[in-house]
Order: C-alpha cells, then sequence, then structure tokens
C-alpha cells in the first residue's frame, strides 16, 4: 500500500541557513579527531575554562537544590546586579524589571528582534556581520538588509550609508561593537552619528554588546543606550555572560530594554523557553558580585588575547598578498585575501584540505574577500598556523 508523500517542512526550516562558523569548527573537530594535525582558526570562544568561583557559585546552587523554575526574566538577585553594574560601569540607570536573563546572548538578539519586527519589516545590518542576524531576523518574519562597510572604512557604518538604507518599511538597525567578525571599537561620536540618523527615521537599535569587556589599546566599550535619552527609548542592548566570563556552554544572555520592550521580551521567553537555566544563573551571579576574583580572571584573559592579537596580526601583514585591519577589540581578525583571485569559500576549502588550516569565509559574513580568524587558541597554533596560511599563499602566488 502506497502512503501519501509528507507534508513539506516549514518556510522557516527550509530558507534558514545553518551557522557556517559551527559547521567549520564541526569540521575541523572531525579532522582532529581522526588523527589530523589542524590548526583551528573558527571557533568563536575563549580557551579558558570558567573562574573557579564560578563554578563553584554554581556548585553549591545544585546542591541547595536550586533546580526548579524560576521567574522567566531571571531570578531578582542576579536581575538587579545585572542592573546595578550597567549603573556603576556606564552610569546607566535602569530597573531590575527592564533585565531579562536569556538562555545565551544569541537568543537575548532574536528576542529583541521578535519583539520589535513584525513580518515585512527590514532590519539594517551593517556588513561584516555576526552570521546569525539575517537568519533571526528572517525567523522573526522580517527583510534583512545588509549594507556593506569594508577595510577601506575601518569596517564601519557611516552615517549616509544607513541614511541610505532606511525606508517607510525599516524597523531596527543591529549595531554590533567591538564587533564580531572584524574586532573594530566604534568611538562614542561615531555611535551619535549613527544614532541621530536612526532617531530621525524612528528606528530601534539593537545593540550587541556580548564583547563588552574585550577591548584592547586603553580603549573603553560605549554602551549605545548611554548616549542620550532618545538613545536609551529605543535601545535595546544584548550581552551575556559567554566571552567576558568564558562561560559559553552555560548559555546565559542579558538583555536589556526599555520597561515595554523588556516585559514583551520577557513574555515571549515565557512561552519559547520558560526561563534560563536556574542553578547557572547562580554561577552568573557571583560573577558580578565576586568583583576582584573576576577582574583578575578577566585581565589574565585580555593579556593572552592581547599578546595573541599582536602576534597573528604580524604574521598576517607579513604575508605577500594579505592585508589587515588590527582588531581592537572581541577576539577576530579579518584580513582580506581578494589578491589571490579565489572565492573566500574556496580558499577556505583549500587551506582546510592542503594545510590542514581551519579559517571560516568571509561571505559567512556578508563580507566576500575576506577571512575570519579567531585568536582565541594558544601561542602554538597561532605559530604554526600563521606559518601554514603562508605557505599556501605563497603556493597560490606561484
Amino acid at each position: 500500500m502506497s502512503s501519501a508523500p509528507l507534508p513539506a517542512l516549514s518556510t522557516w526550516a527550509r530558507n534558514l541557513a545553518p551557522s557556517p562558523t559551527l559547521a567549520v569548527d564541526a569540521k575541523a573537530k572531525a579532522l582532529m579527531a581522526a588523527g589530523e594535525d589542524v590548526c583551528s582558526f573558527a571557533a568563536g570562544e575563549p580557551d579558558f575554562d570558567t573562574p573557579q568561583h564560578i563554578k563553584d557559585a554554581c556548585a553549591s546552587a545544585l546542591q541547595a537544590g536550586k533546580t526548579k523554575y524560576v521567574p522567566t526574566p531571571g531570578i531578582e538577585d542576579l536581575r538587579k546586579a545585572i542592573a546595578e553594574s550597567y549603573a556603576g560601569t556606564y552610569g546607566l540607570k535602569i530597573s531590575p524589571s527592564q533585565v531579562v536573563v536569556s538562555p545565551g546572548g544569541k537568543f537575548s538578539c532574536y528576542l529583541a528582534i521578535m519583539a520589535t519586527c513584525s513580518p515585512g519589516d527590514e532590519v539594517v545590518i551593517p556588513a561584516p556581520y555576526w552570521v546569525s542576524y539575517p537568519e533571526m531576523a528572517k525567523l522573526a518574519g522580517a527583510v534583512p538588509k545588509a549594507v556593506l562597510a569594508t577595510d577601506k572604512t575601518g569596517f564601519k557604518l557611516k552615517p549616509e550609508q544607513l541614511e541610505a538604507a532606511v525606508n517607510s518599511r525599516t524597523r531596527l538597525l543591529i549595531l554590533n561593537s567591538p564587533s564580531n567578525p572584524t574586532g573594530v571599537v566604534y568611538t562614542r561620536l561615531e555611535l551619535e552619528a549613527v544614532m541621530d540618523v536612526a532617531v530621525r527615521n524612528n528606528l530601534y537599535v539593537l545593540s550587541d554588546e556580548i564583547y563588552e569587556n574585550l577591548v584592547y589599546d586603553g580603549l573603553t566599550s560605549t554602551c549605545l543606550a548611554t548616549l542620550n535619552s532618545e538613545a536609551q527609548a529605543r535601545t535595546i542592548v544584548a550581552s551575556g555572560f559567554s566571552k567576558t566570563y568564558s562561560m559559553t556552554g552555560w548559555r546565559l544572555g542579558t538583555l536589556v530594554a526599555p520597561p515595554q520592550i523588556a516585559k514583551a521580551a520577557a513574555e515571549l521567553q515565557s512561552q519559547m523557553s520558560s526561563n534560563a537555566t536556574s542553578f547557572a544563573q547562580y554561577g552568573a551571579l557571583a560573577a558580578l558580585r565576586e568583583r576582584e576574583k573576576t577582574r583578575a580572571s578577566l585581565a589574565k584573559m585580555l593579556a593572552a588575547f592581547d599578546r595573541r592579537r599582536r602576534m597573528l596580526h604580524g604574521a598576517l601583514c607579513a604575508i605577500p598578498g594579505v592585508t589587515c585591519v588590527l582588531a581592537q577589540g572581541a577576539f577576530y581578525l579579518f584580513p582580506n585575501i581578494s589578491s589571490f583571485g579565489l572565492s573566500s569559500m574556496e580558499f577556505c576549502e583549500r587551506l582546510l584540505e592542503k594545510e590542514k588550516v581551519a579559517a571560516v569565509p568571509g561571505s559567512a559574513f556578508g563580507a566576500e574577500g575576506y577571512l575570519r580568524l579567531s585568536y582565541a587558541t594558544s601561542d602554538e597554533i597561532i605559530t604554526k598556523g600563521a606559518a601554514r596560511l603562508a605557505k599556501f599563499c605563497k603556493g597560490l602566488k606561484a
């Protein structure tokens, strides 16, 4: 007996692009598991362990039975500590009710988009962009609109570019500083100029500040919501604990927003995931409360990242045909390899095949002709991997 064909998958499932960064990382790990000597620059996570005092607080919460449902937007003490942290660090005065703790920074971004965008609305996304922004916009039924900023302009969106991209359907602008994949950090003046355009055109702004504490050269990050009262009224700040505290697997994101958006995000989360993991939130609370221990761990990690940043940047700039902007934040470099005449995907595929070096193609970030290299890896991998990359590029030029 024949059966009727099964219904098609949903529009969302059929039109969603898988994460290329996770795909490259998975392929590199599969090769390593098979015994290959792979130098991977693909992973977007610190290679440091979570600080011990954070793990201890989580373990204590488990032992104390903190394993039940908690309020959807997060435990009250953690939301209060997050609000106090924004006040102390940036002078941003918010209520704990404006804070939502989510299952990861990625989910915080998705909540912000879901709370502000309806089907058909347009979302302006400066490229190079983090790979998930366009896909999250599409999942909300919105239309992603990429605006390319190349290395010639320091990978930064200019106010006139935003003005040209806006129309009557534009609802949201997404900014990411410090940036994944480029590592650039917008100055306060640059952000003010972009925000002026957003205000004039009545846009919401999602400011992804997940790398806010990973900055170098004496710089500090600017919290977009602190620019002025207009900015605070329309800015949703997404962040989390994964990068600063090396807690990627804990899946703890934060969202700080105007009251009506925070309320909407919490209500959306109540139907999607209930709450972020209860006992993990007590680890996050320790990260904020035990500040001296946390600062010491962060300082150690930052010093290592800074050294690796300069090491990898120097090695890249020594390769004929490669140019590279020096990152000022996060833990990525985004070198230009367009001179070799290959698409970034073909370049990465051949690099992995011939030299066992894993990198993510710039096309995944909306910027053809570049690679993303993460220096959240060991000095040994950086030295060996850069030498292999130089050998590969020399072969292409021969």
